[in-house]
C-alpha cells in the first residue's frame, strides 16, 4: 500500500502544488516563497520521515499569511487523502522535543474529529520577517483539513525560533507515530468501527 497524495490548489492569492508521502525517507523539495516556513517544513519532513514537495506562489508582496495558511490547507488535505481508510494505523502520537532552552510537545489523534489546541507564549512577534502568529494559522488549517485532533504545548523557552522549531520537529515525530501501521490492529483503532 502506497500512502501518498498530490494536491493542487489555485486561488486569486496563491498557487500551490504539493506532494506528500507518509512512508518516505525524510526528503523535502520546498519552494514556498516564505523562507522561515520552508525551514520549518524541512524539519517536519525530516523528523517525521515523510517525503514532501511544495511549489508555492503567493501574494507575499502583501505578507506571508495567505501562502502559509494555504500550504497548511494543502498539507492537511494531502495527509487525509494519503491515510485512506486508516486501517491498521496507531491513530495516536505524542512527542516531546527540546531545542536548546525550549521544550515543545505535540499530541495527535487521527480521529476524523478536527480540533486544535495551542498552549504557549512566544516572546517575539517576528522571526526575521516571518509573523509568528502564522504558526497558529498553519497548524489550525492543517488540523482542520486533515480532520485530526492536534494539541500543541510549548512548555517553555526564551528564543522564539527555538520554540517554533521544537514544535515542528515534535509535529513530525508525533505524526510519524500516529500514522504507523501496527500489525496487531485489525481494521481501525476505534470501538465505533470507523475513523
Amino acid at each position: 500500500m502506497v500512502r501518498k497524495s498530490s494536491i493542487s490548489r489555485t486561488t486569486k492569492e496563491t498557487d500551490i502544488q504539493l506532494q506528500f508521502a507518509i512512508d518516505g525517507e525524510g526528503k523535502a523539495e520546498l519552494d514556498t516563497g516564505v523562507p522561515f516556513l520552508t525551514h520549518m517544513l524541512d524539519l517536519f519532513t525530516k523528523h517525521g520521515q515523510f517525503d514532501l514537495q511544495v511549489k508555492a506562489k503567493g501574494d507575499i508582496d502583501i505578507d506571508d499569511h495567505h501562502t502559509t495558511e494555504d500550504i497548511g490547507i494543502c498539507l492537511g488535505q494531502a495527509l487525509r487523502e494519503a491515510l485512506g481508510d486508516k486501517k491498521g494505523i496507531k491513530r495516536y502520537g505524542n512527542a516531546f522535543v527540546p531545542m536548546d532552552e525550549a521544550l515543545a510537545q505535540v499530541v495527535i489523534d487521527l480521529s476524523n474529529r478536527p480540533h486544535f489546541e495551542f498552549r504557549g507564549e512566544f516572546p517575539s512577534q517576528k522571526v526575521g520577517t516571518f509573523d509568528v502568529e502564522l504558526v497558529h494559522e498553519f497548524l489550525w488549517k492543517l488540523a482542520l483539513e486533515a480532520r485530526m485532533n492536534l494539541h500543541v504545548i510549548v512548555h517553555y523557552g526564551r528564543n522564539t525560533h527555538h520554540m517554533i522549531e521544537a514544535v515542528f520537529k515534535a509535529l513530525g515525530r508525533a505524526l510519524d507515530e500516529a500514522t504507523m501501521i501496527d500489525p496487531r490492529i485489525k481494521g481501525v483503532p476505534s470501538t465505533k468501527g470507523m475513523l
